[in-house]
C-alpha cells in the first residue's frame, strides 16, 4: 500500500515504508536532499529544455560540432587534477544492480571496480531504490551479507573492488518524494542519500566517495554536477575535490564536448568512459528524422565500424591530452551452461578487450565476473605493472567532424532477424523492468535499458523511413505489427507453458506499440515505463 506522509507544510513522500527504511530515510538525510533540489531543480529544469531546443535544431538539419565559443578551453594548457590511489588502476571494472546479491558478487569479482547501478541496470521501484541505499551503507560499512532461499551465504571478502555510484540521470524524477510541490530530481535522490550516509566513511579510507555520471549532453550539465559536489563538499564537511566522477560519453551530443566536460570538472574529474550503447541509442535519436542516419541490424554495430572507431580513438586521445582515464565499453556476455557458446563468446570477449587495450585504454567494463580475469589477461598484456597508459598521449590521432557522423560507414543491413531481435529484446526486458529488474540475461547477453533503447529506436526509425530489408521487402507498420504478433505469441506461449503471469509481457506489448507506433518519439522509454512501477 502506497502511504502518504505529509511531513511538514512542503515536503510529502508518498511511498510504502518497512522496517530499515528509517536508517535510510533520516530526518537529515532527507533535509539534505531537499536543500539540493531547492538550489539546483531550476537549473536542471533549464537543461532539460536546452535539451529540447537542440533537439529542434538537429531535426532543422544543424548538425553537431565542435564549439567554437570554447575553443579557448581545447586550445589551452591544463590538466584534471590527479585522482587518489584507489582510482590508478581500473584496469577492469564490473558493473550491476543495487541488489544485496548483486553488489556482494560484485566487490568480490577480483575487478579493480564495482559501479553499483541505479540507473539502467536497475528499474526505480521505491524498494528498488531504498534497499539500494541501505545495501551501500552496509557495503561500505563491511557488514553487507545475503542468504538465498537455498540457504546459501554470501558475504563480502576481506580485500574487495573499490565501489562506485551511478545515480540516476538529469532527466530522470524521483516520483516518491515532494519538495514544494515537485517531484525531487532521481539524480540529486541517488547522489544525495549515498554522498550523505556514506561520504566521510569513504573518505576517511580513501576510497571516494567515487560516482559515474550518465547521460550527459553537455559540458553545462557537467558543470551542474561540478557545482552539486562543490554544495555537498560544503555542506559535509568534506575535503574540496575528495568527490571524484566519471562521466560517460554516451551520447552524440557529449562526445564534441568531452573536453570541455573535462573541464567543467577537473577538480573532481576520473576519466570518461565509451558507453558505446548508449552512445548507439543517442544517434539513433537525435538524427531520427534523417534518412541519411538509418542504421542497420544492432548486430553489425561493433566498435569496429568507422564511426565507432574514430569515437573510441577520440575519447582515449582527449582524457590523455588532459591526464585521466579512459575506460572502454561493456562486454555484455553471460556466460551460459553450452561450453561451445562460451567459446566463441569469450573469444570475442577477449578480442574486443585486445582491441580497446592496443588503442590506448586505461580500463574496461564487464558484466560477468568470468569475464574479469579474460579482460584483466588483455590489458596486463599492455600495461604489464604500470597502473594505466595515461602517458601515451596519441598526437598523432587526427579525428574530425565528418568521421563522428559518418553513420553510413557501418555498411550493414537490416534484416528480418534484426528485427524480430529488436522485438523480442524489447518486449522481454521492458516485461523485466516491470518486474523491478533492470538487468535481464536474454540470450546470454546482459540486455539493460540502453539496448532496449536502441531496439525500440531502430524499429521507430524504420518504420518512419520505410527501408528496403534484406529480401527485397519494405519494411512497414503492418510489417512490425505481424512479427510482433508472433513474437509475441511465441513469447506468450512459453510463459503459459511454465505457469508464469503473463500480465506484464501483455503491458510491455502495450507500452512498446506506444513507443514504436506513435508518431511523437519518446525520449526515453524509462520515462514512459516508470508510472508503471510507481
Amino acid at each position: 500500500m502506497i502511504t502518504t506522509e505529509i511531513i511538514n507544510e512542503t515536503l510529502q513522500l508518498n511511498a510504502p515504508l518497512l522496517k530499515g527504511d528509517e536508517l535510510v530515510l533520516t530526518s537529515e538525510a532527507i533535509e539534505f536532499v531537499v536543500e539540493l533540489h531547492r538550489k539546483f531543480e531550476p537549473r536542471r529544469r533549464a537543461l532539460l529544455r536546452a535539451r529540447q531546443e537542440r533537439q529542434e535544431l538537429l531535426n532543422q538539419n544543424q548538425l553537431p560540432d565542435f564549439l567554437p565559443e570554447t575553443s579557448s578551453i581545447r586550445a589551452g594548457e591544463w590538466k584534471a587534477s590527479p585522482v587518489p590511489a584507489a582510482l590508478q588502476n581500473r584496469r577492469v571494472e564490473i558493473t550491476g544492480p543495487v541488489d544485496r546479491k548483486m553488489i556482494i558478487n560484485g566487490l568480490n569479482s577480483g575487478a579493480n571496480v564495482f559501479m553499483a547501478d541505479f540507473e539502467d541496470a536497475n528499474s526505480p521501484t521505491w524498494r528498488n531504490c531504498i534497499e539500494g541505499q541501505l545495501n551501500l551503507m552496509e557495503a561500505v560499512r563491511e557488514t553487507l551479507s545475503y542468504e538465498s532461499p537455498e540457504g546459501k551465504l554470501y558475504k563480502l571478502n576481506s580485500s574487495t573492488a573499490v565501489l562506485k555510484v551511478r545515480p540516476r540521470g538529469w532527466h530522470l524524477l524521483e516520483k516518491h518524494l515532494l519538495v514544494d510541490g515537485e517531484f525531487v530530481s532521481a539524480s540529486l535522490f541517488d547522489f544525495g542519500l549515498h554522498i550523505f550516509h556514506n561520504g566521510k566513511i569513504l573518505a576517511k579510507q580513501g576510497k571516494g566517495p567515487f560516482f559515474y555520471l550518465p547521460k550527459l549532453e553537455s559540458h553545462l550539465e557537467a558543470r551542474l554536477w561540478n557545482d552539486v559536489f562543490l554544495f555537498a563538499e560544503e555542506k559535509l564537511k568534506l575535503q574540496r575535490g575528495v568527490i571524484k566522477a566519471t562521466v560517460l560519453i554516451e551520447t552524440i551530443l557529449a562526445v564534441f564536448e568531452m573536453e570541455e566536460i573535462i573541464y567543467e570538472l577537473r577538480e573532481h574529474m576520473a576519466g570518461l568512459n565509451a558507453g558505446r550503447w548508449d552512445y548507439l541509442f543517442s544517434i539513433i535519436k537525435k538524427f531520427r528524422v534523417h534518412k541519411n542516419f538509418i542504421t542497420p541490424d544492432r548486430a553489425q554495430l561493433t566498435m569496429a565500424v568507422p564511426f565507432m572507431n574514430a569515437y573510441a580513438k577520440l575519447l582515449v586521445k582527449t582524457c590523455h591530452k588532459r591526464g585521466v582515464h579512459a575506460m572502454g565499453g561493456m562486454a555484455a556476455f553471460i556466460p551460459s551452461k553450452d561450453e561451445e557458446v562460451n567459446r566463441i563468446a569469450f573469444e570475442k570477449v577477449k578480442a574486443d578487450k585486445e582491441r580497446e587495450a592496443l588503442l590506448g585504454y586505461d580500463g574496461t567494463w564487464v558484466a560477468h565476473p568470468k569475464l574479469v580475469e579474460i579482460a584483466k589477461e588483455e590489458f596486463d598484456k599492455v600495461l604489464g605493472e604500470s597502473p594505466n597508459q595515461k602517458q601515451i598521449l596519441h598526437e598523432e590521432t587526427k579525428i574530425y567532424k565528418n568521421q563522428l557522423l559518418d553513420i553510413s560507414s557501418a555498411e550493414g543491413k537490416i534484416t528480418e532477424n534484426g528485427v524480430r531481435l529488436n522485438i523480442k529484446v524489447a518486449l522481454q526486458y521492458i516485461e523485466s523492468w516491470l518486474q523491478g529488474i533492470g538487468a535481464a540475461a536474454l540470450n546470454n547477453l546482459m540486455e539493460d535499458a540502453a539496448t532496449a533503447e536502441i531496439s525500440r529506436a531502430q524499429l521507430w526509425q524504420w518504420i518512419r523511413h520505410r527501408p528496403v530489408i534484406e529480401g527485397g521487402k519494405i519494411f512497414s507498420e503492418s510489417m512490425y505489427r505481424q512479427i510482433r504478433r508472433e513474437e509475441l505469441d511465441s513469447l506468450l506461449h512459453r510463459l503459459q507453458k511454465e505457469k508464469r503471469d503473463v500480465k506484464f509481457l501483455q503491458q510491455a506489448e502495450s507500452i512498446l506499440d506506444q513507443l514504436v507506433l506513435n508518431e511523437k518519439f519518446e525520449e526515453f522509454l524509462t520515462l514512459k515505463a516508470y508510472d508503471h512501477v510507481l
